[in-house]
């Protein structure tokens, strides 16, 4: 935004908007150091965040533990790991799973807190023993300090979302990774600890399910896929680099190199069949520009007959064969575009293809990283 590269992990993007009041919902987990330094890094920017984020009281703490724990369960599995962030996601939510973890809310009673703190990191220690170790009161020090910090944000949220459905308010509801990522309906065991599926929309935020209205299935012109699990439109040729390099596709929590393939009409459906999406945003379709003949996954075939659905089983999945349609490429610039009628003939056609075989329109094309560079289709 004006020039500005904002990497933000736990802050809606809303954040970036002066009128729009934010919330991080109950599903999330918070690690509030990383809360901080996201903010500190706007107000670094100028961007006026104060009074316009809520967090709710139903959220769970996220503690640096959790990132040691998520280090030791990663390294225990050798070449067999997940391929997480590391970030400390999965122990969280094991805990929360398992009930004994500490929710935001619960930093407006310190004392009891400390008591729950204290009985965690224990918990933790009985399953990692001489391996895991906490400063137990430096970190309480540090508790203190943040219940004072985030003290004015801290709200039940659902409420203050509900009042605000019936007052006529609009709502972007944004979810963190993607459908293939959820843990219910993703490619498990590599997946998130969470539902980033339209699903967690109510059970993330409290949402009433009869209150959405649109539901924005936001893909790239390209599929990527950061750690480990199956991938099988994958691109291991220059291609694929060209596409990492030119769409600079590099985790924003970790930095590491994501993995490019073509798009997977196949994986969309899926995707389509859980969320029901009454529209799309493509995004990067300019990273594709100069590649000269483009595949699209269209079907997966096992043993010689159509899979239906999406293959549960990694090991069903990572036997598939692809079944691609071939569609011509444009070598036009398009990122000074703006309406659809500038885009090149063979980069509508690319669009047209997605909309017919999903039978979802195409709403905005994203034709470069500034926020000003969209197509609206309509």
């Amino acid at each position: 935004m004006d020039g500005v590269k904002y990497a933000l992990h736990l802050l809606p993007s809303g954040i970036l908007s002066k009128s729009v009041l934010n919330i991080i919902g109950n599903g999330v987990v918070l690690h509030i150091p990383s809360l901080l330094n996201e903010l500190k890094n706007l107000d670094q920017h100028k961007i006026d965040w104060k009074g316009r984020l809520l967090i709710s009281d139903r959220a769970h703490l996220l503690f640096d533990f959790h990132k040691r724990v998520d280090e030791l369960n990663e390294v225990s599995l050798g070449t067999g790991s997940i391929g997480t962030t590391r970030q400390g996601i999965g122990p969280c939510y094991t805990h929360k799973a398992g009930r004994n973890n500490i929710r935001v809310g619960e930093l407006r009673q310190f004392d009891l807190f400390e008591k729950k703190f204290k009985a965690l990191v224990e918990l933790t220690k009985k399953r990692y023993g001489e391996t895991f170790s906490v400063d137990i009161d430096a970190e309480l020090v540090k508790y203190k300090e943040y219940a004072s910090i985030l003290s004015s944000m801290i709200v039940d949220t659902v409420p203050l979302v509900y009042k605000s459905i019936k007052e006529n308010k609009k709502w972007l509801i944004e979810s963190a990774n993607a459908t293939m990522l959820d843990i219910d309906f993703g490619t498990y065991p590599y997946v998130t600890s969470s539902n980033p599926s339209i699903g967690g929309a109510c059970t993330g935020l409290g949402f009433p399910p009869s209150k959405i209205q649109r539901i924005i299935g936001v893909v790239k012109a390209y599929t990527t896929r950061v750690g480990a699990g199956p991938f099988p439109t994958e691109l291991n040729d220059e291609i694929g680099k060209g596409l990492c390099e030119r769409g600079f596709e590099f985790g924003t929590t970790t930095g590491r190199r994501r993995r490019c393939g073509w798009l997977d009409l196949v994986q969309l459906k899926y995707c389509h069949m859980i969320n029901d999406f009454t529209e799309f945003a493509v995004t990067k379709l300019d990273i594709l520009t100069g590649v000269q003949t483009l595949k699209v996954a269209v079907e997966y075939k096992l043993n010689g007959n159509t899979v239906e659905g999406y293959p549960s089983e990694i090991e069903t999945l990572e036997k598939v064969e692809v079944v691609f349609k071939e569609l011509p490429g444009w070598s036009e610039d398009i990122s000074k575009c703006r309406v659809y009628s500038e885009l090149p003939e063979n980069a509508k056609l690319y669009i047209q293809f997605l909309e017919k075989t999903l039978d979802v329109p195409v709403r905005w094309i994203g034709v470069g990283p500034e926020r000003e560079a969209i197509v609206d289709k309509h």
